[in-house]
C-alpha cells in the first residue's frame, strides 16, 4: 500500500527531488567533482564509503529539508546506511520531511537501435520488499536514448512500463526515466516519439496504477505538459543531463508542471575541503536556485 502522506507530498508540494543515486559507474566522477581523487581511496568499498559520507553531509545540512526538497533518490547502499544514527529512509522522512526513493536498475546494456535498455534485474522483487520494509516510497530506473529510432524508443518504453507494473505490484511508485542525451543530434525528434510512446502506455494502465516520469528537459518548452496532466501520472520531473546548474535551471523554468530531479547540478559547487559553514551556505544557495526553477515559471 502506497503511503498516503508521502503520496500527497510528492504529488503536490512545491519543491524538487534530489538525485543522490550515483552508482558504480558514475561515482568516481562525482567524487572527483567533490574534490576526492581516484588515488584517495582503494577499491569499491572505500569509494562507496566516501560517497556515503558526502551524501550524509548533504542530507544532514540545514537547508536539505522538506520545505524545498520534497524527495530524494537513493543508491541501494545509501538506503542501507545511516544518517545521524538513523536508517537513511526513516531519517529523511521523519527528521527532514523528504520522501525517499530507491534506484533499482543495474545499469545499461550495449546500445542497439539507438538506445540502451536496462540490464536484467533478477532480484528486483527481493530488493523492492527490502526497500518497502525500510520505508522507501518509490523507485527510479534509467534507460538512455541516443537517437530518434522509433523501434528503439518503443522498446525502451515497453520495458520501462513492464518493470513499472512489477514495482507497482509491490506497493511502490515507480519513476520511469527514459533519458534522451542532451547532445543527441535528433533530440527533438526523439522527444516526439518518446511522448507518443509514453502516452500510449499510460492509457493502458489500469485504474489506480500510477507512475512518475523523469525526462530530459525538452527542446520545446512544455512539450510534456500533456503527460503531466494524465490521470496516471503522479508528477513529471526533469534530469539535468549534463547541463550546468544555471543552464538546467533556466531551461526548467520555462516548463510548467515539471520540477527538478538533479544530480550533478545539485552538487557541482560542493567540495570536501569546505568548512561546514561554507558547505551549508553553498548547498542552501543551490537548493534555493533549483527550487525557484521548479516552482516559479516564466
Amino acid at each position: 500500500m502506497v503511503d498516503a502522506k508521502m503520496l500527497d507530498k510528492i504529488s503536490s508540494a512545491p519543491g524538487f527531488i534530489a538525485a543522490l543515486d550515483q552508482s558504480g559507474g558514475s561515482t568516481p566522477g562525482a567524487l572527483r567533482l567533490y574534490g576526492i581523487a581516484d588515488t584517495d581511496y582503494q577499491g569499491d568499498a572505500e569509494m562507496f564509503k566516501a560517497m556515503h559520507t558526502m551524501r550524509v553531509r548533504i542530507m544532514t545540512a540545514p537547508a536539505f529539508s522538506g520545505d524545498k526538497v520534497v524527495g530524494a533518490i537513493l543508491f541501494e547502499q545509501t538506503m542501507d546506511g545511516e544518517a545521524d544514527g538513523q536508517a537513511v529512509p526513516s531519517y529523511l522522512w521523519e527528521k527532514r520531511g523528504v520522501v525517499p526513493f530507491l534506484k533499482v536498475d543495474k545499469g545499461l546494456r550495449a546500445e542497439e537501435n539507438g538506445v540502451q535498455l536496462m540490464k536484467p534485474m533478477p532480484d528486483l522483487d527481493a530488493l523492492l520488499i527490502r526497500g518497502r520494509n525500510k520505508g522507501i516510497f518509490g523507485t527510479k530506473m534509467r534507460s538512455v536514448i541516443a537517437h530518434a529510432d522509433k523501434a528503439g524508443i518503443a522498446a525502451i518504453v515497453k520495458e520501462q512500463f513492464e518493470v513499472a507494473r512489477q514495482i507497482i505490484g509491490q506497493g511502490l511508485v515507480p519513476i520511469i526515466e527514459p533519458e534522451i542525451l542532451i547532445k543527441s543530434p535528433t533530440k527533438a525528434e526523439a522527444e516526439a516519439i518518446l511522448r507518443d510512446e509514453i502516452a500510449a502506455h499510460l492509457d493502458k494502465l489500469p485504474a489506480g496504477e500510477n507512475v512518475m516520469l523523469k525526462v530530459t528537459i525538452p527542446t520545446e518548452a512544455d512539450f510534456y505538459k500533456s503527460l503531466a496532466a494524465h490521470k496516471s501520472v503522479v508528477r513529471v520531473v526533469a534530469l539535468s543531463g549534463g547541463y550546468s546548474r544555471a543552464d538546467a535551471c533556466e531551461k526548467l523554468s520555462h516548463n510548467h508542471d515539471m520540477i527538478a530531479s538533479f544530480s550533478r547540478a545539485l552538487t557541482e559547487n560542493l567540495r570536501v575541503t569546505m568548512s561546514d559553514a561554507e558547505f551549508d551556505a553553498s548547498l542552501a544557495e543551490t537548493i534555493d536556485e533549483i527550487y525557484a526553477a521548479s516552482v516559479n515559471k516564466s
